[in-house]
Order: structure tokens, then sequence, then C-alpha cells
């Protein structure tokens, strides 16, 4: 039907923010792996009242008296208030609607914003949804649109942010690797033993962790990168933190020793082949803007070869991608 189809918009914060105002909170509806944390945090050291004016708390078991002091205190100074995790106190929810309609009543700062999260619930209360700007974060289906996210998410200022040259491949490998891990949750039991959320800030940890140690090394002249140590961090503590079970943990970290070493800067290593016939490198482009261009010319539809599995690993994924369309529409 053509890539329009197939391709989720990215979302772009900077539009939710110009359609939104005080009276308007924005409610974020989750998907797995969503965190629209870090965005929002972006936001508002650029078009936003500054780091000093956001507050933002995760809702638990007796968090609501202080969410309710930070919406009050906050709407006469014009801060930027963000409840995250809303469905694990929904029992508060019918406060919050109230707390909220009184702020409004008072008329609050014009910068004031109140963001919320929340995973799809039916006890979120309607008249904070009516008067809300809705967000849903879809997850991008298929590496190529996977990649493509992560990247929407960087910066030039980012992408040259460490003066080592494998720096910049080793931000595509960890973005290749990220994609994979993801796009193997929708094969059910054949991907993991066990559905993990891994989301964007693991991304965003290892790529500061990248750019640390690489940094460092260019500092000290080291010719040798520290592999096992960078393989050990990302596979065992930041996405392997996630992990409970050992067999999912041994096929974390059996991807980060085909993706993580000296091989992948070898002119004539081809970085990853798949038996589908695909050959996925490394871009050799110096600019930002021409690795997007690179990301563009990554196939569209990706086999479970490219993720060392079976062909047959997507006759479960497509039989239950087909009941779901069907259920949903009826």
């Amino acid at each position: 039907m053509s890539e329009q189809y197939v391709n989720p918009p990215v979302i772009n914060f900077e539009k939710i923010y110009q359609n939104s105002t005080c009276f308007t909170p924005i409610v974020f509806v989750l998907s797995p792996g969503a965190d629209p944390i870090n965005d929002v945090r972006k936001l508002v050291d650029t078009v936003g009242p500054g780091s000093n004016k956001f507050k933002y708390l995760a809702l638990g078991q007796g968090m609501g008296g202080k969410a309710k002091d930070m919406i009050e205190s906050g709407a006469p100074k014009g801060n930027w208030v963000m409840l995250m995790n809303c469905h694990l106190l929904t029992s508060w929810l019918k406060t919050l609607e109230a707390v909220f309609d009184d702020v409004c009543g008072k008329k609050p700062d014009k910068g004031f914003r109140l963001w919320l999260s929340t995973a799809p619930t039916d006890r979120f209360p309607l008249g904070i949804l009516q008067k809300s700007l809705k967000v849903v974060t879809e997850p991008p289906d298929g590496l190529k649109q996977n990649i493509r996210q992560t990247y929407s998410k960087l910066s030039e200022s980012i992408f040259n942010e460490c003066p080592k040259i494998e720096f910049k491949p080793m931000l595509y490998v960890l973005s290749f690797f990220h994609a994979t891990i993801q796009e193997r949750k929708k094969f059910g039991k054949i991907g993991w033993n066990v559905s993990y959320d891994f989301n964007e800030s693991d991304f965003e940890i290892s790529r500061k962790l990248i750019s640390m140690y690489l940094t460092k090394a260019h500092e000290n002249n080291e010719e040798e990168l520290p592999w096992d140590t960078l393989r050990y961090l990302i596979g065992e503590a930041m996405y392997g933190g996630r992990v409970t079970d050992d067999k999912d943990r041994r096929v974390l970290n059996t991807y980060l020793q085909e993706f993580l070493g000296n091989f992948i800067f070898d002119s004539n290593q081809k970085f990853f082949f798949s038996k589908s016939g695909a050959d996925y490198i490394i871009p050799q482009e110096e600019t930002f803007e021409q690795n997007l261009e690179f990301i563009e010319k990554i196939p569209l539809f990706t086999a479970p070869g490219v993720f060392g599995l079976h062909s047959n690993a997507e006759i479960t994924y497509y039989n239950n991608s087909a009941k779901d369309l069907w259920a949903n529409i009826l």
C-alpha cells in the first residue's frame, strides 16, 4: 500500500507543545518500550521554562498527596508538572481531576503544563481525557523504522560529541542492536522467553557509556578499545538489567559478541549478512544528514534471518497479527 501506511510518523514534541495550553493536560498513552520523559526533558530546555521549573513524579501507592502539592504550587509559578504511570494509582485519579479543575478556576500562569503518562486503562477519568491532548506512541514495526526512530531522537551535536573516529559507526551499531532486540519481541516465545520492555532510556545510557569510554580512549591515545567492558556493561547491566531469563541473557550477549568488536571497522567486513540475501553494512558517511539518508536505504521489510531466526518464525507472528486485526475491526 506504499510506505506512508507502513511508517508511523515520528512524534514531534514541539508541535504537541504548541497545540497545548495551561488548561489542556497532555496525556501520553504508553505502548511497550515507550518512555516520553527524556523528550519532555529536552523540550523543557528548548521551548519550556527551563529544567528548574520542571517537576516530575512516578505515581504509586501513597504518592497522591505529593502530586497534588506539585500541581497546586506549580500552576501559579508556570511550572511543568509530569506525573508518570497514572495507571498505577487509578484510585487517586478522580482527585487529580478535581485538583486540576480547581487550579484552572484560579487562572494558572500561561506557562503551566500538566503532562500525564498512562498505560491504557478504562479507569482514567473521562473529564481529563475530554479536555486533554492525547498522544499515542506506536512502537515502530521493522528494523528500518526502529533505527530511524532512534536517530530522530539524536542531533548533530550528539552525533559529533566524541572525537574518536570509531564513535559514529558504533552509534549505528548500537541503534542496530537496539532495533534487533526490539524486533525479536514480535516473534513471541520464539523471540524472547519473557517479554521485556527495552526502551529509549536503555539506548540513551548505553550511548553515553560508549561516548565516555571512547572519549577517554582518545584522550589517552589508546588504540585498543575496551570491548569486553562495553559488552559487559551493555549486555549485563544496561539492557541485561531487565532480563530475568538466563537463556534470554545468553541471546542478548550473543548479539553483542556478534556486533561489538574490532571487526566492525574492517573494510572487507560486511557488518551483518542475512540468509534472505540482504546485506547490512555500517555507514561510512561523515555527517548526520548523510547517515539519515543511509538509513532510508535499509530494506523496508526485514526477514527473520536478520535476527538469527528461521523463516518459519514469521508464521506465528502473521497469524497473531491477522487475528488481532480482525478482532479489532469486528
